[in-house]
């Protein structure tokens, strides 16, 4: 009898810092889809769910679709919202009887108003609803911060291998496969889940270059040889979430509980104690920025300039503008920066039309720490409903919706302006407004890792701004923490 299986997402990395909550809002205005829009947003494309759907017609499951959710990076998940969309998971694995397993694409950094663990939560209720014959299996993206419930709860956990997260739809398959051995009875998957004294380490992830990561990942890798085990995930966790759960942490998924997979977590965990302050990438200024700008930028090769403090991938407001002034001042040409969330200007560009002049005040609207806005007249080059699919390799295929965009010039500058927060890891947040990021000599995005899959390649210099006064900045001791577990390094440990 062919196995039915639920095949669900609920996914966000909440910014505990951030002022703008996250309700059900953000979530249609990002990616909220039900039922059969699961197969038809996302087949072909390189995604969890793509990847859930590949072992399914491997195994010959009949799927069930429930509900695919994500928004943007940004505060808490509302009560309302949560409640909403997990209330369709659970409605939805037990229509028609209890499915024999469920796949869940999660993100693992997830707070909401009731609780700071909104995946353990999910799992628990889940687990309570279906009983224990069930397979659930879970996907986790690198920046999780795993909690013991979440361990507790699922059988097996993959999270991503890659930052840029690349291999959303290769992890997918990884986990699908685990939950198809459950089923077939061959193995027994037991999670294990340790953590040390860290708010963040193992170079916040990257795996673009040679470094901490990479040494941890192999090390993971050694692991998975020994019969017992299953699968090893190295996390770097979220740490802009004020949790006591925060920070980085290694999964081992085993065959069968052996008290050896904690000895062998905690051998990783210790190489994350001892590289903690190792980065293979040191923040730069704007100013400095501008003057790398300046000497290696030429078009079909230019300077790609990541404004990192203010990333919405991890929360930002995807609005200041210190960076926008420094590049403005400082009279350089061909420039194109992108994407600046500011639905008003957006709103003005529409209501001029291309080819007029507008007087705009660029950016610095959502909260003090944007800075103030760019007070300019500017050019409307172009205007877009902001609809598109990405180029990739980050999540190629998977459909955006920008909202009402327009591509303005200032001086030397051409800023997209977006209706919506989006960190900035494809060409075609450019392009959908006719900018061609290889026409230029800089290229600014906001962002902090991820848009090194898309604009390395071609790139002559590449540089990440972070003066410590955004919300995702990566110097930690700028945020005031009241919840993390102490003593936590860097705050009590040398």
């Amino acid at each position: 009898m062919t196995k039915r299986v639920l095949i669900a997402g609920f996914k966000h990395e909440t910014n505990t810092f951030s002022v703008l909550e996250t309700g059900i809002a953000a979530y249609r205005e990002r990616g909220l889809y039900f039922g059969d829009e699961l197969a038809n947003v996302f087949r072909d494309t390189n995604s969890e769910i793509a990847g859930f759907m590949d072992v399914a017609e491997r195994h010959g499951w009949t799927p069930c679709y429930s509900v695919a959710g994500d928004a943007s990076p940004s505060g808490r998940v509302t009560k309302a919202a949560y409640d909403e969309i997990t209330g369709r998971i659970l409605k939805d694995a037990m229509a028609g009887g209890p499915v024999d397993a469920v796949l869940l694409q999660l993100h693992g950094a997830m707070v909401a108003d009731h609780t700071d663990d909104g995946e353990g939560l999910l799992l628990r209720m889940l687990r309570l609803e279906l009983g224990p014959s069930v397979v659930i299996g879970a996907t986790l993206d690198l920046h999780a911060n795993v909690t013991e419930d979440m361990a507790r709860y699922a059988d097996v956990i993959v999270s991503y291998r890659t930052y840029p997260h690349v291999d959303q739809r290769e992890m997918a398959n990884e986990c699908g496969e685990l939950v198809a051995r459950t089923l077939a009875g061959e193995i027994a998957p037991v999670c294990t889940v340790r953590r040390g004294p860290l708010l963040g380490g193992v170079d916040h992830g990257r795996t673009t270059a040679p470094g901490p990561m990479r040494d941890a990942l192999a090390m993971a890798k050694a692991v998975t040889e020994r019969p017992s085990v299953l699968s090893v995930s190295v996390l770097a966790g979220f740490a802009a979430a004020d949790i006591p759960d925060v920070g980085p942490s290694v999964i081992i998924v085993g065959d069968g509980y052996d008290p050896a997979h904690r000895v062998d977590a905690d051998r990783i965990v210790s190489f994350m104690w001892e590289t903690r302050g190792v980065r293979t990438v040191e923040p730069e200024t704007s100013a400095m920025a501008v003057a790398v700008a300046r000497e290696k930028g030429r078009p079909g090769a230019p300077v790609v300039i990541a404004d990192a403090a203010d990333n919405p991938g991890g929360g930002g407001y995807g609005d200041s503008t210190g960076l926008l002034h420094a590049l403005h001042e400082s009279g350089l040409d061909k420039v194109a920066f992108g994407a600046l969330f500011d639905p008003e200007s957006a709103a003005a560009c529409h209501a001029a039309g291309v080819g007029a002049t507008v007087d705009l005040r660029l950016g610095g609207k959502v909260d003090t720490v944007s800075g103030p806005p760019l007070v300019c007249r500017a050019e409307i080059l172009a205007l877009s409903e902001g609809r598109f699919r990405l180029e990739g390799p980050m999540m190629q295929g998977v459909p955006i919706d920008m909202g009402p965009s327009a591509a303005v010039r200032v001086g030397g500058l051409d800023v997209v302006i977006a209706s919506r927060r989006y960190q900035n890891y494809d060409r075609n947040f450019f392009r959908e407004l006719g900018l061609e990021p290889a026409d230029y000599a800089v290229v600014a995005v906001k962002s902090s890792q991820h848009f090194r899959a898309a604009y390395a390649p071609g790139a002559s210099a590449i540089v990440m701004v972070d003066e410590g006064n955004g919300i995702t900045t990566t110097d930690v001791r700028a945020r005031t923490y009241a919840n993390v577990r102490r003593p936590i390094w860097p705050f009590d440990l040398a």
